[in-house]
């Protein structure tokens, strides 16, 4: 029988300290904790040390590059990635185990389950969000999207049982400021993808969005937080168009004598 292979747990963190100690103690099962900071104000740097966790300070680079960055900073083959707002269930991390016992494949995806408005999203846009975060380092790694960031794999994925919870921003105050960033840059890659919408971009998007999730995928089943779900995902499909106009119009204008 092949030894067990050895796992490193990756973060990226800025001012996550409310959420942190859950996530680095469903992570207890590592063989090692890496977690890469870009200027926290809130203590997380120090909450992690305490964890037991080997911290390190990277100026921003970009979701995909920060995240590859930290990858690059283990010390095992095989890597787990994590966001400090998300915590390992215990049959996810069965699984995880079980797996690098002998693994089948080179990378895995599993289910994420997102916690919004304090309800766990079952339907939906909100499950099961399926996420690849467990891989050789070898033969995967992530995208250097500055938004949207993806893990590409080479050859086939697992899907392992279990999910891994995602306790979303605590205020709707909060949720709305990180996705009116999340579609700025959305818009900028766009943009500098040579993309021009057309105005029927930007109704017909919203409408697809919501017949997909909130009808084919149920999403009424998780009641008024699944509402407000699919609400604020359609207007942000009309927002990042929208953006991407606005950001052309002040180009050509910026050209003008």
């Amino acid at each position: 029988m092949s030894e067990r292979k050895l796992l490193s747990a990756v973060l990226i963190t800025r001012d996550c300290g409310s959420t942190l100690a859950d996530t680095l103690a469903s992570l207890a099962f590592c063989d090692e904790i890496i977690v890469v900071d870009s200027g926290s104000t809130d203590g997380t740097p120090a909450l992690a040390a305490r964890a037991g966790a080997r911290v390190i300070h990277q100026d921003w680079l970009g979701f995909g590059p920060q995240k590859q960055f930290a990858v690059a900073q283990a010390s095992n083959e095989w890597v787990l990635c994590i966001d400090g707002d998300e915590v390992v269930t215990p049959e996810l991390r069965a699984e995880i185990q079980r797996e690098l016992a002998a693994p089948s494949h080179r990378a895995f995806e599993f289910a994420r389950c997102n916690r919004f408005l304090g309800r766990y999203l079952r339907h939906g846009e909100g499950y099961p969000d399926l996420s690849l975060r467990l891989f050789d380092r070898r033969h995967a790694g992530w995208s250097d999207d500055l938004v949207h960031e993806k893990v590409t794999a080479l050859g086939d994925v697992g899907r392992l049982r279990g999910d891994l919870l995602h306790h979303s921003e605590e205020s709707l105050e909060s949720y709305l400021a990180k996705q009116n960033r999340y579609t700025t840059l959305a818009a900028e890659a766009l943009v500098a993808e040579g993309f021009v919408p057309s105005a029927a971009k930007l109704w017909v998007s919203p409408i697809f969005r919501f017949l997909k999730f909130y009808i084919a995928r149920r999403g009424f089943l998780d009641g008024g937080a699944g509402l407000v779900h699919i609400g604020i995902g359609c207007f942000n499909s009309f927002i990042k168009y929208a953006k991407v106009i606005e950001i052309r119009a002040t180009a050509r204008d910026s050209r003008r004598p």
